[in-house]
């Protein structure tokens, strides 16, 4: 059972400012370090995702992974959105939408599948102003706001008005199982680039009498202010060979190959495909558009969570706190009209329609013509 230390909630502060808010780990880590972050995380008597959560504030920085993150919530972010008042268009909120910090909820919201949790404070007042609160310090197993990242005293978060968190206790995020190929990654980057500083320059061997003393310090000297590329000195008597590794790996391809294959599964893990971001040797039209497909379908079920979060009873109660006239209405996503599969669609609504009374508001609704309602 886990316990834990619970202060009485006191609304009048800003829990933000209470918070003892350390800077994330940056030293460096390897798969051993996902593997202890994600045991930490999963304790059931002390469940601890500072760890985790330091590990993801790394790997996030992996440039491939950036951006097929910003790739999929861009997605939903540049998606029409209205608020909708007895079957239409409500003004009162419009400039709410339109503005940077909705905007910056949708993608906090957005962020949560990556991370599994997050959490927003709202600060009383007049205008909407928020803090977004250090998921480090959210304790979901415990239901409080811890004051240390690793600790379990905290303010409890359940019944805070103005306190907004989302996500699953369970949850860690998509990023959980991004985090090894980026470590991955990291690594055969490494590689390569040790590979590239070996082999990308011509060795230059340089052979002397042994006996020759003089000559070999002459030699040196020559080698020294003659270029830093890899230079070597072996008597002219002695058996040398160079071992290296160029005759199955002679243009460094293996490396190459090994970071395009980690991209591909950050791809996959985020996106659902990899022919929408990167395209490979055998794509062709047919394979990129099945891929684009499948991003689709990933992208409605992002706005369908994203719809359902920003019409929880908890954001609304939120806004309408603001004074914003939320409480007979909801936020709807503009439908995005595919017309290779309109086509298709109203061919077969011609012929259904023949054989069955088809209602009048399907039309409207299907193929988004205004004025339906």
């Amino acid at each position: 059972m886990i316990k834990s230390h619970k202060t009485e909630p006191r609304q009048e502060t800003i829990i933000v400012n209470e918070l003892n808010i350390r800077s994330a780990d940056r030293s460096r880590k390897d798969i051993l370090t996902w593997r202890g972050a994600l045991t930490s995380a999963e304790s059931v008597y002390y469940p601890n995702r500072s760890r985790l959560y330091d590990l993801y504030e790394d790997v996030v920085l992996d440039g491939h992974l950036s951006g097929v993150i910003a790739k999929r919530i861009d997605a939903v972010l540049n998606k029409e959105i209205y608020f909708e008042t007895g079957g239409k268009k409500d003004q009162a909120v419009e400039e709410l939408i339109h503005s940077l910090a909705f905007r910056d909820i949708m993608r906090t919201i957005m962020e949560t599948q990556l991370w599994g949790i997050s959490g927003i404070e709202f600060i009383p007042g007049k205008e909407l102003a928020y803090e977004n609160i250090p998921r480090k310090h959210i304790k979901p197993e415990l239901g409080i706001i811890a004051f240390e990242q690793t600790g379990t005293d905290g303010i409890p978060y359940a019944d805070l008005e103005n306190v907004w968190v989302m996500g699953e206790t369970k949850d860690l995020g998509l990023l959980l199982k991004c985090a090894p190929y980026s470590l991955y990654k990291r690594g055969g980057l490494s590689d390569w680039s040790q590979y590239i500083e070996l082999f990308g320059q011509p060795v230059r061997i340089i052979k002397y009498d042994s006996y020759d003393e003089q000559t070999k310090l002459e030699l040196r000297k020559i080698l020294e202010e003659s270029g830093s590329s890899l230079s070597m000195m072996i008597p002219r008597q002695a058996d040398f060979e160079i071992k290296d590794g160029k005759q199955n790996n002679s243009d460094g391809n293996l490396q190459l190959s090994f970071i395009k294959a980690l991209n591909e599964e950050m791809s996959i893990t985020i996106l659902g495909n990899t022919e929408t971001t990167t395209s490979s040797y055998s794509t062709g039209y047919a394979q990129s558009k099945v891929h684009l497909e499948q991003q689709y379908e990933i992208t409605k079920s992002d706005i369908i969570y994203t719809a359902a979060m920003l019409n929880s009873p908890k954001f609304l109660s939120i806004l309408q706190s603001y004074g914003y006239p939320v409480t007979n209405g909801h936020f709807v996503f503009a439908k995005d009209m595919d017309i290779d599969y309109l086509k298709t669609r109203v061919a077969i609504d011609k012929e259904v329609a023949q054989m069955v009374p088809v209602a009048e508001s399907y039309w409207y609704d299907t193929y988004g013509i205004p004025g339906g309602k």
